[in-house]
C-alpha cells in the first residue's frame, strides 16, 4: 500500500506550492517508512509530481511503494484512530476525499520546489543528505584517528527550525480542519529522526561500523531575531537570561515559548507558510567524541608528603603532585584522553600511608582515541607507573565498565578498615595500662565532624563503631594500636578526642593526654576490582 494516500493530496499540493521539500512533506503526512526518505532527492520530488498529477497505477512500483516497520511514534499509539487503523508503514488507512486536480497548479508546485531551499528545514533534509557530505563528516572521524567499534550521531539544530516547523503545522493543521480531519503536533515525525533514518546507514557504511562513541554535528543558521523577539513579547517568562548562555533564544526556550503561545497571536506575528529563505544552513562545526573509557585498580602510597588528590588552596599548590596526578598522568598518556575523573574507595590524609593491598580506586578517562588494550599492555602500563615514582604503586590495573565502578561505592558505610596508629601519652604507661584495649569489642563511638574537616563538610554527630583493637607497648609514652573500624571512622579523633568532640576516645579511655604520631591504613576490605594474576 502506498505510503501517501488520497487523504494526503491537498497537503502535498499546499507544502509543495510554499516551497516545502518532499521529505518534509513526508514528515507532515506522517509518513514512517524510513527506506522512502533515503531515495535520491529528485526521484522522491519526481515522483511527488506524479503523485500530483494522478498518473501513479497502482501496479506501479514507485519509491512510494516501500514497506518498513512502522516507526516509533506510531507504535506507541498516538494516532488518533489507533493502532487498528495503521497500515503497515505507518501511516493512517486510506480514507477518499474529493480532490483538486488542477494539473496546471500542481505541475508550477513541483516545479517551484524543486529548485528553492525548503522553507521548513532550510536545506537540511536537502544538502546535508548528500554524499559529499557524508563524506565530509567521515573525513572528520578518520581525521581525528579514535578507535571506535559503533558510532552515535547526535545533531544540534537551530532554534528558528521549531518556528518555521510551527508555522507549517498550522498551515496543514487549518488546511485538514477544512476536511474534518485533524493533526496532532506529535503525529509529525520530527526532523532529527527522519535525518537520521537518512543518515545513518550511509554513516554506517562509510565508517564500517554499526550506529550505536559518538558524532556531533552542529547546524546554524543567522537568525533573524525579530521573530524570537516576538515571541519574548508574548511569552516573556520564557526567556530569561541565565548564566553561561550567551543567548535567551535557545532551542528548548522556544519550544516552551511555542507551547504557551496562542495560535492567533502566533500567527500575527509570524508568515504561514513561513517564508522561503534564500540560503541554506551551513555545517557550523562537526565534532567528534568517544565514550569514556574506565580504568580501575588499587594504589599503594608510602609517603607521608603526598595528598591523594591536588592539594591547592586559593589558587596555590601546596605539595608538587599528588597520588592522582602520578597515577593518571600515564593513562592519559596512553589513552589520549582530553581529561580525567578520579574516584577512589575513602581517602587518607597527606601524612598517612596505605599498605597492604592498597586502596581500590577508578579513572574515568573522557573522550580518549585509544580504547583498546590486551592484558599485556595494561601490565605494561602498570609497569610504567610503578618505575616512575617511589612514593606510590599500582596493582591489579584493568578495564571495566561504567557500572562495575558503583561496586567500589556499594555499602560504604557497612565496609571496614584496618589502621596501625602510633600514640603518644603525656602519662607514663606500662603494658598492663593498655592491655584492656584488646578485649573491647564493636564500642561505639559518637563523633561530630572533626575540626580539621568542618570548613568543607557539614556539621553532623555520626555513629561509628570500632570492631577490634590490639594494642603493643613500644615504651612508657609510646604503643602501637592496631584497629578495625567501620569505614568513614575518624581515626585520628578517636585518639586524640577532638576536643571532646569524639566520644568515647583513647585519652578517655585511658585517662590521659593521648595525640597520634603516625598513621597507615593496612587495610580496604573490599573485594573489588578482581585481583589480577601477577
Amino acid at each position: 500500500m502506498s505510503s501517501l494516500t488520497e487523504k494526503d493530496r491537498p497537503i502535498v499540493q499546499l507544502l509543495l506550492g510554499a516551497g516545502t521539500c518532499p521529505r518534509c512533506i513526508f514528515r507532515f503526512c506522517r509518513v514512517g517508512s524510513q527506506t522512502l526518505y533515503r531515495h535520491p532527492y529528485k526521484d522522491l520530488m519526481k515522483d511527488l509530481k506524479q503523485f500530483l498529477n494522478g498518473n501513479q497505477e497502482k501496479e506501479d512500483t514507485t519509491c512510494f511503494d516501500v514497506a518498513d516497520p512502522p516507526c516509533k511514534r506510531f507504535r506507541l499509539g498516538h494516532a488518533e484512530g489507533g493502532p487498528e487503523d495503521l497500515n503497515q508503514n505507518g501511516a493512517l488507512s486510506q480514507i477518499s476525499l474529493v480532490n483538486d486536480d488542477n494539473a496546471a497548479v500542481q505541475n508550477s508546485a513541483a516545479e517551484n520546489s524543486a529548485a528553492e531551499v525548503c522553507n521548513v528545514c532550510l536545506g537540511i533534509l536537502q544538502e546535508f543528505c548528500e554524499a559529499d557530505f557524508v563524506k565530509k563528516m567521515c573525513e572528520k572521524v578518520n581525521s581525528s584517528d579514535y578507535q571506535f567499534t559503533s558510532f552515535v550521531f547526535s545533531l544540534s539544530l537551530p532554534p528558528q527550525l521549531s518556528v518555521r516547523e510551527h508555522a507549517a503545522w498550522l498551515l496543514v493543521k487549518q488546511e485538514m480542519g477544512k476536511l474534518d480531519l485533524s493533526l496532532a503536533k506529535d503525529d509529525i515525525v520530527q526532523l532529527k529522526e527522519a535525518y537520521k533514518w537518512i543518515i545513518h546507514p550511509q554513516l554506517s557504511e562509510e565508517l564500517g561500523v554499526p550506529t550505536d562513541g559518538k558524532v556531533l554535528c552542529y547546524i546554524s543558521k543567522k537568525t533573524l531575531l525579530c521573530g524570537f523577539f516576538c515571541l519574548a513579547t508574548v511569552c516573556p517568562d520564557c526567556f530569561k537570561p541565565a548564566k553561561n548562555k550567551q543567548s535567551v533564544f535557545t532551542r528548548m526556550a522556544v519550544i516552551k515559548a511555542l507551547e504557551k503561545i496562542k495560535e492567533e497571536d502566533f500567527l500575527k506575528h509570524f508568515p504561514c507558510p513561513p517564508s522561503s529563505p534564500k540560503n541554506l544552513c551551513v555545517a557550523q562545526e562537526i565534532q567528534c567524541n568517544n565514550g569514556a573509557v574506565f580504568v580501575a585498580g588499587r594504589y599503594n602510597k608510602y609517603s607521608r608528603n603526598l595528598p591523594q588528590t591536588p592539594w591547592i588552596i586559593d589558587g596555590e599548590r601546596k605539595l608538587e603532585s599528588s597520588v592522582e596526578e602520578l597515577i593518571s598522568e600515564h593513562l592519559m598518556a596512553e589513552f589520549k584522553a582530553d581529561s580525567f575523573n578520579f574516584s577512589s574507595s575513602g581517602r587518607e590524609d597527606v601524612d598517612v600511608r596505605t599498605l597492604g593491598n592498597g586502596r581500590p580506586f577508578a579513572i574515568e578517562l573522557v573522550n580518549p582515541h585509544r580504547i583498546h588494550f590486551t592484558a599485556e599492555e595494561m601490565k605494561g602500563l602498570q609497569q610504567t607507573i610503578n618505575n616512575s615514582s617511589d612514593k606510590i604503586q599500582v596493582r591489579d590495573l584493568q578495564l571495566v565498565t561504567r557500572s562495575a565502578i558503583g561496586r567500589m561505592k556499594e555499602g560504604e558505610e557497612e565496609k571496614t578498615k584496618t589502621y596501625s596508629a602510633l600514640i603518644w601519652t603525656d602519662k607514663t604507661i606500662q603494658k598492663e595500662h593498655i592491655a584492656f584495649l584488646d578485649n573491647i569489642k564493636e564500642l561505639k563511638l559518637d563523633q561530630k565532624t572533626p575540626l580539621r574537616v568542618l570548613h568543607r563538610r557539614p556539621l553532623a554527630l555520626r555513629c561509628r563503631i570500632i570492631h577490634t583493637m590490639k594494642s603493643e607497648y613500644i615504651d612508657e609514652h609510646h604503643f602501637r594500636l592496631r584497629l578495625k573500624t567501620q569505614a568513614g571512622t575518624y581515626i585520628k579523633e578517636f585518639v586524640h578526642g577532638d576536643f571532646g568532640r569524639t566520644k568515647p576516645n583513647i585519652g578517655s579511655l585511658l585517662n590521659r593526654t593521648t595525640d597520634i604520631l603516625e598513621l597507615d591504613v593496612e587495610s580496604v576490605d573490599i573485594d573489588w576490582p578482581p585481583a589480577l594474576e601477577n
